[in-house]
């Protein structure tokens, strides 16, 4: 039965020391600021009442503790198991001490990545079992305690689903597995209907194969048991009897003699079928209890107890095929083969060779190894089977097959390259001896089992103990005391590893001399030393100190990550970077990183987009509170930052932005506001870049028209038919731009225009006339000095489109020391009148504003003398836009200036130069389109502005959604244009519904839910639809399967709901394009 994802009630996290327990806990709220476990889910880290308590004695602390606050949130003053009814718990069992991991077996880092993940960190295996449980196993379960071990890797399939229709008691999840493996692990005895008869651990193969299912596997025991609420409410009940109540800090505290409790073959091997009472009480059934050296007595009463509490409840068994479960073992072989196994994957997460480590020369690194959290740097090669995890090491440095090194720096560098490493394991551990931080050193064989009896068959770095002995001169007394059994004698409790000298630190070479015959010194060096075995040490470890350097190490090689990705300009998304550095501190290192890269780069396209990262870590650092991201950005403190940045100084604007953010650091809202002021700063950067087209624009001297003689250009309105957004810069001259347009004439006029005239005073004459669908605005103003033009730089002041264009054009100079009167009679023996005109509706999506202003450059052009190329009026039009500050693409003089239909391009480079191509079609399927295509105003204004600023935050991002989009923009353009060659109405449509796909991706909100309807209503009638440019609202064009459908489309829409006032134009494809000409009258073209 399909259910969702579970929402956690209470989460608890068993540990062995009570010194771990913060470290731990630390762990679990980070998980949450991540966004991996809700908001409002308890967390809980709870020491085991006594070391080694046994799984079911911490499982039934743990289910007291969660209880204990449940109860308290709802207002109990006393722990009462009805708040187990409404409840989803998970008990996530610690276990025992790890020897190749000092954070246990949970906080084992794995070599895999999820670049998809809203925030990059290391993936430790708790997260894989969090993840796996709580997407997997766990989702649509009832009410009820969830149980699971962490010592083992688990997969399981992503269609796999549990039926929970009719459940009640518990449930035990198992895998398929060998019958060579089960021999020594645990399998579960089921009948067909899934009814668990018994449990058994290292059995007999005749035994284990009664398990065999039919499929030949036999069932595993891995690790992970629900019991239902009215379960766990009986469960809970059995902490007040005696000798159970012992398994709790309650019972503990009121001096109880400690007992230890299995929960496989203690609690829930009473409820399995095939078991009886007498066996089981007296411990005579198979399991982990029967060897235990507790008091007989007292484990015979509690096993009575269980009895009597839980055999009536229904133990049955969810089978997963496909599933996978490794124990993490005592072996190191087994260790470093998890580590490096292409075939182990993780909830959705694959093994990667490379995971979040800076590795200077990665192609050193041989299939079948694997390095984690470290950097590398220089010549480090590593061979198949090994694995490096959370070491900082220098080359030149070979380290052959067979090895794990974890927890080393960069000083053990020198120590390592002078022994061949092939088969070892080479740990630092952080310690600490009466609260004296320490780093301590431990070597090992792979093949070396820790407990082994020395004078059996244990060995050392692979080899006899009496073969090191003979070596290095280590004799037994250096290693165990006299009162150590030979046959207790073992690897675990040698005294091998120095952690103190009374005269000098001790490096990694202390121990590493053990790999060859000792030097000068050396063996008298080492007995002088303090030396430890493992099972004194693991007493010792500072978790807490181990995690930090681990999340340090990670940052460390996140830093370097960010450079190469700015500099190299990756489309590698660094806000899951950004996100961890804010959630765990490190957001002024990062800052200072982004600063580095901006002041450094030499190019402003990267300094730009380390900009917009430093507005995304301001972003993240407000955590959601202070307003919105877009807003002004023109707060004077920021304006001596700008004016460097204004000047091309980018280091100098980067220093002045630094030196000012630190003053915007104390509150959300200032944060907000300081990262609007970044992203102005990016958009500086942005227009310098895109100044670089005006290398493209040409002009050539030409005679005056005489005065009074009005230059006239008419424009058509252009449609896109696919790739806009790939015109806009950054994304232009970053990733490439393709977009197919089509020039038109609305209801037979082409309906954007300008004319321009010179007049005898000395002084401009600016009117712009617009909006005939929702009313004629019309504007009028006089500008008589070169103040009335300052404004020109805003886009919202009055006609600072008219008098950025005079500017853009040089038909004026504002830097001039002569005033606007004295330039002009000097030129042009007068000043000029400018008249504009748009028959469409503000938003339109026709691209009306770049049309407008190729119109005026050219009338402006023309009236001072000079003439010019449809090629430089695209690129004098991308230069106004930066000017007025409203930024924008190409692709709207492309589509209103060049005739007919067309692709535009630009490749990934700056300059910025556009190339159009002109797509031949015949007469005929020009005319198919006149029929086809028609214009639906929707009577909604679209807001553009934001929709871009939304645009380039997510571009800048480099969101993976937002990079395929731009890939998938480019391409569907080709084919739209390869539609179009080929007359095919079908295809065509088709890219105009895949590109309304896209644009929805680019733009999330510019859909509005009256167009939503509009389009369903058309969806029958119609090969494809979008609206014209950003969307938003505007124009809706529509490309219809039969011809002249207006009055057809007409009488749909009317009888369609909530639709406002819309309307239906005709579209004819312009195959003139934008025409200039002097008129020989005087009067001005609009009033004729």
């Amino acid at each position: 039965m399909a259910g969702e994802a579970v929402e956690w009630t209470v989460i608890v996290l068993t540990c062995q020391y009570k010194d771990s327990v913060f470290a731990f806990h630390k762990e679990l709220e980070v998980r949450r600021d991540r966004g991996a476990l809700g908001q409002h889910t308890i967390l809980l880290t709870v020491e085991d009442p006594k070391v080694q308590v046994g799984s079911g004695g911490a499982t039934l602390n743990a289910l007291l503790v969660a209880a204990e606050h449940l109860s308290a949130r709802a207002g109990y003053t006393v722990v009462t198991s009805d708040v187990l009814q409404r409840a989803w718990i998970l008990i996530l069992h610690m276990g025992r001490d790890f020897l190749f991991d000092d954070c246990s077996r949970a906080f084992t880092c794995l070599p895999v990545e999820d670049p998809a993940g809203p925030v990059e960190a290391l993936t430790c295996n708790l997260d894989s079992l969090l993840a796996t449980l709580t997407h997997q196993v766990c989702k649509g379960s009832p009410p009820g305690v969830w149980v699971c071990s962490t010592d083992m890797l688990l997969s399981i399939p992503a269609t796999s689903e549990i039926d929970w229709h009719g459940f009640r008691g518990a449930r035990v999840i198992a895998v398929p597995g060998s019958i060579s493996y089960a021999q020594k692990h645990g399998v579960y005895l089921a009948d067909a209907q899934g009814v668990v008869q018994d449990i058994l651990y290292q059995g007999s193969e005749d035994q284990i194969r009664r398990c065999t299912g039919l499929d030949g596997k036999v069932p595993l025991v891995c690790g992970v048991v629900f019991f239902s609420a009215e379960t766990a409410e009986q469960l809970l009940a059995t902490h007040v009897i005696p000798p159970l109540d012992a398994c709790t800090y309650l019972g503990l505290d009121s001096g109880a003699p400690p007992i230890q409790l299995s929960l496989f073959f203690d609690i829930l091997l009473c409820m399995a079928q095939e078991v009886a009472e007498d066996v089981f009480v007296k411990d005579q059934s198979p399991g982990m209890g029967g060897g235990d050296t507790r008091n007989a007595a007292a484990t015979r009463n509690a096993r009575s107890v269980l009895w009597k509490a839980l055999h009536a409840v229904p133990l049955t068994m969810a089978y997963i095929p496909g599933g996978s479960y490794d124990y993490m073992s005592m072996s190191a072989s087994d260790h470093i083969l998890h580590l490096t196994a292409h075939e182990h994957t993780t909830c959705g997460r694959s093994f990667c060779k490379v995971a979040h480590s800076d590795v200077a020369e990665p192609e050193l690194l041989e299939e079948g190894c694997s390095v984690t959290n470290s950097l590398l740097d220089g010549a480090v090669s590593l061979g198949p089977g090994s694995t490096v995890q959370h070491c900082c090491l220098k080359g030149p440095l070979q380290i052959h097959s067979g090895c794990l090194l974890t927890g080393l720096d960069v000083a053990s560098s020198e120590d390592l390259r002078s022994h061949v490493l092939e088969n070892v394991v080479i740990q630092g551990h952080a310690i600490r001896l009466r609260d004296i931080p320490c780093k301590v050193f431990t070597l090992s064989g792979r093949h070396d089992n820790w407990q082994s009896p020395a004078e059996e068959n244990g060995t050392y770095l692979n080899v006899p103990w009496a073969e090191l002995f003979h070596r290095t001169g280590i004799q037994n007394q250096d290693l165990w005391n006299s009162d150590t059994l030979p046959s207790g004698r073992c690897l675990l409790n040698a005294r091998l590893f120095p952690v103190l000298h009374a005269f000098e630190p001790l490096v990694l070479g202390d121990i590493l001399w053990l790999l060859g015959s000792p030097g000068a010194g050396q063996l008298q060096r080492w007995r002088a030393s303090w030396r430890m075995s493992w099972e004194e040490l693991r007493t010792c470890l500072d978790q807490e100190m181990e995690l930090a350097s681990r999340k340090a190490l990670f940052f460390l090689q996140a830093q370097n990550k960010i450079q190469k990705v700015l500099t190299g300009h990756s489309n590698c998304s660094l806000l899951p970077l950004i996100r961890s550095a804010v959630i765990e501190g490190y957001q002024e290192a990062v800052l200072n990183t982004l600063d580095e890269v901006a002041s450094t780069a030499g190019d402003p396209g990267v300094a730009a987009r380390a900009l917009a990262c430093i507005a995304d870590v301001l972003a993240c650092m407000a955590k959601g509170e202070g307003g919105l991201r877009s807003g002004p950005a023109a707060n004077k403190a920021w304006a001596p930052a700008f004016q460097q940045l204004e000047r091309g100084n980018i280091p100098e604007g980067v220093k002045e932005l630094a030196k000012e953010r630190k003053k915007w650091l104390s509150r959300p809202v200032l944060l907000v506001r300081a990262a609007r002021h970044y992203e102005g700063a990016e958009q500086i950067l942005i227009r310098q870049a895109v100044m670089s087209s005006c290398k493209f624009i040409s002009i050539q001297p030409v005679e005056l028209p005489p005065v009074g003689r009005w230059v006239l250009v008419e424009c058509p309105a252009r449609v896109d038919l696919s790739g806009g957004w790939s015109d806009t810069p950054p994304i232009t001259y970053e990733h490439g731009g393709a977009v197919v347009d089509l020039a038109i004439l609305v209801d037979g006029h082409r309906p954007i225009g300008a004319q321009a005239r010179r007049i005898a005073e000395p002084e401009l004459r600016l009117v712009s006339a617009s909006g005939r669908l929702e009313g004629e605005v019309v504007a009028e103003l006089v500008c008589r000095c070169l103040e009335d033009l300052q404004d020109y730089c805003q886009p919202h002041a009055p006609g600072a489109l008219l008098k950025a264009a005079f500017v853009c054009t040089q038909v004026v100079s504002l830097h001039s020391g002569r005033s606007l009167r004295d330039q002009l009679e000097e030129h042009f023996g007068g000043g000029f009148e400018l008249r504009t005109w748009s028959c469409l509706p503000h938003g339109s999506g026709l691209g009306t504003s770049s049309i407008l202003a190729g119109a005026v450059i050219a009338a402006l052009y023309r009236v001072s003398g000079h003439s010019t190329s449809v090629e430089s009026l695209i690129h004098a039009v991308l230069h106004l836009e930066q000017v007025l500050t409203t930024g924008g693409g190409w692709q709207d003089q492309v589509g209103g200036l060049v005739p007919g239909l067309k692709i535009g391009r630009s490749k990934a480079q700056l300059p910025l130069k556009v190339e159009v191509e002109q797509i031949a079609v015949s007469e005929g399927f020009r005319h198919t389109l006149n029929e086809h295509l028609l214009l639906l105003y929707t009577g909604k204004t679209r807001l553009a502005r934001n929709l871009l600023q939304d645009v380039l935050r997510n571009w800048y991002a480099r969101l993976p959604a937002i990079v395929q989009n731009a890939n998938a923009l480019v391409s569907n353009a080709e084919e739209c244009a390869q539609a179009l060659q080929q007359g095919n109405l079908a295809l065509l449509g088709k890219c105009m519904s895949n590109y309304w796909l896209q644009k929805k991706v680019m733009a999330p909100g510019c859909e509005p839910l009256a167009v939503q309807c509009m389009m369903e209503a058309l969806q029958p009638h119609v090969y494809g639809q979008s609206l014209a440019g950003a969307g938003g609202g505007g124009f809706l064009y529509v490309l219809t399967k039969q011809p002249r459908m207006q009055k057809a489309l007409q009488r749909i829409l009317a009888e369609t709901e909530g639709l406002g006032n819309f309307s239906i134009h005709t579209v004819e494809v312009d195959a003139a394009g934008f025409q200039m000409r002097i008129l020989e009258d005087c009067l001005p073209h609009v009033e004729q």
